[in-house]
């Protein structure tokens, strides 16, 4: 039994050997296959890819050749705009030679002429200053002949002979100076208000600081920051509602408030004073305290306007001008108050006109209302004069108010009697002395140094300054100055002021020349 087992195990493993065996021969036989045809199939390939590279080969040569026959024709074709430009250049070189010989035989030809001409021209010359020696001698003959007839020689003659034509041209400049000043005072009206324009333009800084901003004074500077607020939201809402830029600085315990509007910085102003007094600063709180206070404001104008005109005995007045007459308070003109200059201006038209015999009462309702243009509640392109005479037209003013209103700075024709006097009433208020920016002490020298400057002058003997400093009367000797030393005395004068003093408006400058012949009856 175990021998066949044996033998069957042997039988086993002999079949399984030769399985083995047989399978390795069949493997080596289908590897030795497959090498065989990779063999075959890179050959192909090779021989493929050989012949694939020897068309690609074939291929760029011919490009090649087609690109090097291409770049050739294209600098045969450079070479050839080249060897063009040369030859045109040197065409045009040759037509400047050419131009140049030309010009210079030109030049040759015009230097033996001009050579031919500067002789020409020297036996000419000396020619002539043989013929000034012969003169020169022959005026030396008539010289002395004249010294011998006049028994003057010829420096004194000299002398005698400007002196006469210097006092002739002198003359004759007054003269001429005369006709400059009357056509001067021709176009005076226009050139003195684009003078006065300008000045305005070039001097307003130190006046539009002064007459745009308020100082808001606190009791301490721990309040500053209550009336900014968190983030600054309590000072924009105070600028959103009343219209005025609020400046906190470095200033100790001072807001300042700046606006070109008076009538809103009164509103901010006192806004914030009942803000601070209250403590409570919020922005509902701000909106609600500024709107009490712009009724009160407009309150306060109302009944300002209505104890202006019943002080000045006008009545029948419109409430829309009684209004803006109060409006008025809160305004300045040059620094001098608008309700204070209207209230002046109609005392005196009242008083001007009661000594000519006119109406005193219209003649003060239209000098309190000539200058209601400047306080309107929308900004317009009229002059304030103008925009004065249509309001009152509008709210049913005599004609002759309305007329003094519109003329009172000569921008419509002057009507009616009245209308000069309130342009002069205007003026007196405007210009006395103190009424506008200016210091007491200060007038007093301009008066001073207008009198010294006139008394500078040989002949003067008395000067004295009047109509506020507004004229210069001059008296002189007439024994030392003549009538025509007078005018250029005057003329002098006022070109002094007008080049060594500073003073507003116009100085008039009058020389003043008396002869008196006194004889005693016996």
């Amino acid at each position: 039994m175990e021998q066949n087992i044996i033998v069957l195990i042997s039988v086993a493993l002999a079949s399984l050997l030769v399985g083995i065996i047989a399978g390795k021969f069949i493997f080596a036989k289908n590897t030795k296959r497959k090498i065989e045809e990779a063999e075959l199939q890179a050959k192909t390939i090779i021989s493929e890819a050989e012949l694939r590279s020897e068309t690609i080969k074939k291929e760029k040569m011919i490009e090649a050749k087609e690109r090097f026959i291409q770049l050739k024709a294209e600098y045969e074709k450079e070479v050839n705009e080249r060897n063009r430009k040369i030859s045109d250049s040197e065409n045009r070189i040759r037509q400047k030679e050419q131009a140049l010989n030309q010009k210079l035989e030109n030049l040759e030809k015009e230097q033996r002429e001009t050579q031919a001409i500067k002789e020409n021209l020297n036996k000419q010359i000396e020619l002539v200053n043989q013929k000034k020696l012969e003169l020169e001698k022959h005026q030396e003959e008539q010289l002395k002949a004249l010294e011998k007839i006049s028994g003057y020689t010829a420096e004194e003659a000299k002398a005698q002979l400007i002196e006469s034509m210097k006092k002739e041209a002198q003359s004759q400049a007054l003269a001429i100076q005369q006709e400059i000043i009357d056509e001067a005072k021709q176009k005076a009206s226009k050139e003195s208000r684009k003078i006065i324009i300008q000045t305005i333009q070039r001097t307003a800084a130190e006046q539009a600081i002064e007459n745009s901003i308020t100082v808001f004074n606190l009791e301490n500077d721990e309040i500053k920051g209550q009336i900014i607020g968190r983030e600054g939201r309590n000072i924009r809402a105070i600028e959103a509602a009343t219209g005025v830029d609020l400046i906190v600085d470095d200033t100790p315990e001072a807001i300042i408030l700046s606006s070109f509007d008076p009538l809103r910085r009164e509103i901010a102003r006192l806004s914030l004073q009942r803000l601070v007094s209250d403590g409570r600063i919020h922005p509902a709180r701000i909106e609600e305290v500024v709107e009490k206070t712009r009724k009160q404001i407009e309150e306060q104008i109302a009944e300002i306007g209505e104890r202006t005109v019943i002080e000045l005995g006008i009545h029948g007045l419109h409430k829309e001008l009684v209004r803006l007459v109060g409006k008025m308070r809160f305004r300045s003109s040059y620094g001098q108050n608008l309700l204070m200059h209207s209230r002046e201006v109609a005392n005196l038209c009242g008083i001007m006109a009661s000594e000519l015999g006119l109406n005193p009462k219209l003649a003060k309702r239209a000098g309190l209302l000539h200058d209601i243009g400047k306080v309107p509640d929308e900004e317009t392109e009229l002059s304030h004069a103008l925009l004065g005479a249509k309001l009152a037209e509008k709210y049913g003013e005599n004609a002759a108010v309305v007329n003094a209103i519109g003329a009172h700075h000569d921008e419509i024709e002057m009507q009616y009697v009245i209308s000069p006097i309130v342009q002069a009433c205007d003026s007196i208020s405007g210009a006395r002395p103190g009424a506008r920016r200016e210091i007491m002490q200060q007038y007093l020298q301009r008066i001073k140094d207008l009198e010294n400057l006139a008394m500078s002058y040989q002949g003067v003997e008395k000067a004295y300054a009047i109509q506020a400093g507004r004229e210069l009367r001059v008296i002189v000797e007439s024994e030392k100055v003549s009538d025509a030393d007078s005018d250029r005395l005057s003329f002098e004068i006022a070109q002094k002021i007008q080049t060594e003093m500073t003073f507003p408006g116009q100085i008039k400058v009058t020389v003043i020349r008396e002869k008196r012949a006194v004889n005693i009856a016996r």
